[in-house]
């Protein structure tokens, strides 16, 4: 198997198990008596161990070695994950969810991807990139409605009377852990041709990092609404507002992550058509408006509706992202960029959680929904001001 379809067979594993524990972790923490503020810390340390495994790579990947990273990254994911599974108190949890990087957003994008994206590139020419990253998330997307489709199996098994809804929940986390370290023997498979020379953040061209430095910042700002609406808190927020079983809910993250793989590759296609950063802002800033919408939905089947339609659009600027930063600096810069882009995001979204759980006790649980929209309407915005006439090599 040449290195390509590795990384697209490891993506498609993890992507299980981070779609699975997106819809489980925050109804499975509700069931052990956690309230909606601890719930948030819960799922917030695990965006910042993400995050600090995300720098780590960023500075150390290539020196250590980005197979041998990938391996330990796996390892210690799927340790965390057994752990969390057998733990109940809300420290514990918050411990084990750091180690084990446990992404309540439900969508992979941790440690393990810093590293993939800066491989992929270099398999593939200029002219496929953007079509390769769309695939990449295309594999991702089906791989997270699995893991959400998985994610309603207590329902099930407390309907047949085997295990109640907490064991169902702990052996789900189990199940985690057992994709997780399944990346393992694929990564071994990787041949040398993945690896760099050492590149910390002084190789980085004066050009490279004004752009990155510009555009990380404005990342952060996204990331920062994305973390008001991790897949954890929007589970609970169904599961809270309309009384949705586990079922119901696991039956719409698949829907909706299903309505997120067929976009991509929609993306690639538009992003021919009118560019990357155009393609990013015009179909995100619907989605946001759409967003505000499920907030007031007066039912759970119109929510439903509303929020797949939202799905359809959001994850559009995902590839197209990708494929930009990767594409604006040079090949032995990619670890950096890849590393620097999304441990700002993966940071981003761990400050909100905590924040938005607390909102959602306190206030409302619709607030987090507004206050995420607005942040990334704004952010739109600006990246549009700031990048229009920037444009990758294909565009030139």
């Amino acid at each position: 198997m040449t290195d390509r379809p590795i990384l697209y067979a490891t993506a498609a594993l993890r992507s299980v198990a981070t779609g699975l524990t997106g819809v489980l972790l925050g109804i499975h923490l509700g069931r052990l008596g956690l309230e909606a503020g601890a719930i948030g810390v819960v799922v917030g340390t695990g965006l910042a161990g993400g995050a600090t495994a995300s720098a780590i790579a960023m500075l150390a990947g290539d020196r250590v070695g980005r197979r041998r990273f990938l391996l330990a990254v796996a390892l210690v994911g799927a340790a965390g994950a057994l752990a969390a599974a057998a733990l109940s108190g809300p420290v514990a949890l918050a411990v084990a969810s750091f180690v084990g990087m446990l992404n309540g957003m439900g969508r992979d994008r941790g440690a393990a991807l810093v590293l993939e994206h800066a491989i992929l590139p270099g398999t593939i020419a200029d002219s496929e990139r953007t079509r390769s990253f769309a695939v990449y998330n295309v594999i991702q997307d089906l791989g997270h409605a699995v893991g959400a489709l998985l994610a309603g199996l207590p329902t099930l098994l407390d309907h047949v009377a085997i295990i109640g809804p907490i064991k169902s929940g702990r052996v789900l986390l189990m199940l985690v852990a057992i994709l997780t370290v399944g990346c393992m023997p694929l990564y071994s498979g990787l041949s040398r041709r993945v690896e760099l020379p050492p590149a910390g953040t002084e190789a980085l061209s004066p050009a490279s990092r004004r752009i990155l430095l510009r555009i990380s910042s404005l990342f952060a700002l996204d990331a920062l609404g994305s973390g008001f609406l991790p897949t954890a808190l929007l589970s609970f927020f169904f599961f809270e507002r309309f009384g949705a079983s586990s079922a119901a809910i696991a039956l719409l993250f698949f829907a909706a992550r299903v309505a997120n793989a067929g976009s991509h590759l929609l993306a690639a296609r538009l992003a021919r058509r009118i560019g990357l950063v155009n393609t990013m802002v015009f179909t995100h800033v619907p989605s946001s408006l759409l967003l505000m919408t499920v907030a007031v939905a007066p039912s759970f089947p119109v929510a439903a509706v509303l929020f797949i339609i939202r799905e359809g659009l959001v994850e559009m600027d995902v590839p197209t992202r990708q494929s930009y930063v990767m594409a604006m600096v040079k090949p032995e810069e990619r670890t950096v960029a890849s590393g620097l882009t999304n441990m700002v995001r993966m940071a981003a979204w761990a400050v909100a959680p905590p924040l938005a759980g607390l909102l959602m006790q306190r206030l409302s649980l619709a607030i987090p929904l507004f206050v995420g929209a607005g942040l990334k309407i704004v952010y739109d915005v600006a990246l549009y001001a700031a990048f229009r006439s920037v444009k990758p090599p294909e565009e030139m």
